[in-house]
């Protein structure tokens, strides 16, 4: 700095030094001469006090932005739930502003992506809950969530997708055998539930608890009238068999007849 303000003082006396040689040869008068140097003093003090008066207003505005950085900084700190942010004390007022700026641009980033992410979670949760008929998972939607408290939705909403794959499989699997019965039983579906089994698009079922266990109940109840019709066939069968021996009836009539 010393090297630099022995230049711009050696340049001014060069300036001076020509101006006083023009005026000399030009013939301006001592008086007049004095008058200009004077106003070449003030030119140059007025420059120079616009330069400082700028370079003030740059400081003001990086204390400025010092200020309601720290103040943002302090804002997402308590919304992150994070540990507050450390200055370099024997930084420089640019270096500090540069670093807290930085800083709050990071941390912002931060809040958005968990935002995205609640809502995102929140988007596939509703999806899952309408499918199962479960209720949806308690989180305050009003402020960021924590890190701790995402990992544990990301849990939940993959815990209700493994459920919902594997009332899935449990559904078609029922259903592909509830309509063989049915089939097999002679029997339309004459319930809303049954119609809704046989006849409605699997992705649209509802796989609430209960209808799987109404599901497995209706599968147990065609199974059992199987079941039942099945002995009365083997009663029915062993009669007609008694029969033909008492009635001695021809080994091949009673095969036409069978």
């Amino acid at each position: 700095s010393e090297v630099l303000a022995a230049e711009a003082a050696s340049c001014l006396n060069r300036a001076m030094a020509a101006l006083r040689d023009i005026w000399e040869e030009i013939g301006i008068p001592e008086e007049q001469r004095l008058e200009r140097t004077e106003v070449v003093k003030k030119h140059i003090k007025s420059l120079l006090d616009m330069m400082v008066a700028e370079e003030e207003s740059l400081k003001e505005r990086l204390l400025k932005s010092i200020a309601l950085c720290r103040k943002e900084l302090d804002t997402l700190c308590r919304e992150l739930q994070l540990s507050p942010f450390e200055t370099e004390e024997e930084s420089t007022i640019l270096q500090m502003e540069k670093n807290l700026r930085t800083r709050v641009e990071v941390l912002q980033k931060q809040k958005r992506d968990r935002k995205q992410e609640l809502k995102a979670l929140q988007e596939q949760d509703r999806d899952l809950c309408d499918i199962l008929c479960t209720a949806l998972f308690s989180i305050d939607t009003g402020s960021v969530p924590s890190l701790e408290d995402l990992d544990r939705y990301r849990h939940h909403v993959a815990s209700l997708n493994t459920l919902k794959e594997q009332r899935r499989e449990e559904f078609v699997s029922n259903k592909r055998q509830i309509i063989l019965l049915m089939e097999e039983l002679d029997h339309t579906p004459d319930t809303s539930f049954e119609r809704d089994v046989v006849c409605e698009d699997e992705e649209a079922f509802c796989l609430s608890k209960d209808n799987i266990v109404a599901l497995q109940n209706l599968l147990q109840q065609l199974e059992g009238r199987r079941a039942l019709n099945e002995a009365v066939c083997t009663e029915l069968r062993a009669r007609i068999v008694a029969l033909w021996e008492r009635l001695q009836i021809p080994e091949e009539e009673r095969e036409s007849s069978a």
